[in-house]
């Protein structure tokens, strides 16, 4: 499509580009020229592709609104997309070495907050360290191995099929992690931990006033630890599993719903009265994982999968 066609004269658009103003003429006109690392402008979006070597470091800091997906590819890139809502917001990419840093910066003080999204999509090796940081937007990683720092105030963080040291920290988000491997540290203040066909070796789960799912198997000595204040902790196990378990709640609710295959602690260790009103001791198995259950006020469940 031509610009005479449309209306449009060389000179109109030529003092357009003087006054930074360019509208969207259309998917058939394409101008040429390098997109700069900081985009701004309303609905713009920018791509921008990095080589890399080895295990890259991905670090990502959104202070807008807005989602952020990491997915992996077999190329030696990081390649980044990002889109904003308005001009009132600005991306800043940069890459030293192996690092790539990404910022999405509020340039307008006074900006209203639907004028303050902008969501980033990055595909990066499969092996990649990363360090998520936003507001209330959705954090997405799948297949991903490398170790993850994950930080939201109000927004959810899904991970799906990711392995290595996994920090999550939120206000009010929740986590859902599916079929995740290695080591897992989450702390919320009212956000939900659901752990879904779980292969994780490590596990220290806490939250203040959310509820807690794990439904998974145990791996063989590794060890577990799930706290909620006042929340609902909720532990589905197959009668594979092999694990010691420790329930303890203080005026809460322990829900024994696998008598049948919980015995007495079979290793002999003596429990000391604490504060704890209400607790199960017992062992699954042989007892090889060590499983802590603890909760102020909340329900504790123990469930074996059908």
């Amino acid at each position: 499509m031509c610009l005479r066609m449309m209306g449009i004269t060389l000179a109109r658009l030529e003092s357009w580009v003087k006054r930074g103003f360019l509208p969207v003429l259309g998917a058939g006109l394409m101008l040429s020229g390098v997109a700069p690392a900081r985009a701004a402008g309303t609905g713009q979006r920018i791509e921008k592709q990095f080589s890399v070597t080895g295990r890259p470091v991905v670090v990502i800091h959104n202070v807008a609104n807005g989602r952020i997906e990491v997915k992996s590819w077999k190329n030696p890139e990081v390649n980044v997309i990002g889109t904003q809502s308005s001009n009132k917001i600005g991306f800043d990419i940069e890459q030293v070495g192996d690092r790539i840093d990404v910022t999405a910066n509020v340039l307008d003080a006074a900006a209203q907050p639907l004028e303050l999204e902008a969501d980033l999509q990055l595909t990066v090796p499969e092996e990649t360290e990363l360090q998520l940081k936003t507001e209330t937007g959705l954090i997405y990683v799948e297949q991903v191995v490398g170790d993850m720092k994950l930080e939201s105030y109000a927004g959810d963080v899904h991970l799906k099929e990711v392995s290595g040291y996994i920090i999550v920290k939120t206000t009010s988000g929740s986590l859902v992690c599916t079929q995740c491997a290695g080591k897992l540290d989450f702390s919320s203040i009212g956000g939900n931990a659901q752990m879904l066909q779980p292969q994780l070796n490590n596990v220290n789960l806490m939250t203040t006033t959310g509820n807690i799912l794990f439904d998974g198997d145990f791996v063989r000595t590794g060890l577990y630890s799930m706290k909620s204040g006042k929340g609902l902790v909720e532990v589905r196990f197959s009668s594979t599993d092999s694990f010691d378990l420790k329930a303890q709640t203080a005026t809460g609710i322990v829900d024994n719903q696998a008598a049948t295959f919980l015995k007495p602690d079979s290793h002999g260790v003596k429990h000391i009265a604490s504060k704890y009103v209400h607790s199960l001791f017992g062992t699954v198995g042989m007892g090889l994982a060590k499983v802590e259950l603890s909760s102020y006020s909340g329900t504790i469940r123990i469930m074996k999968r059908d």
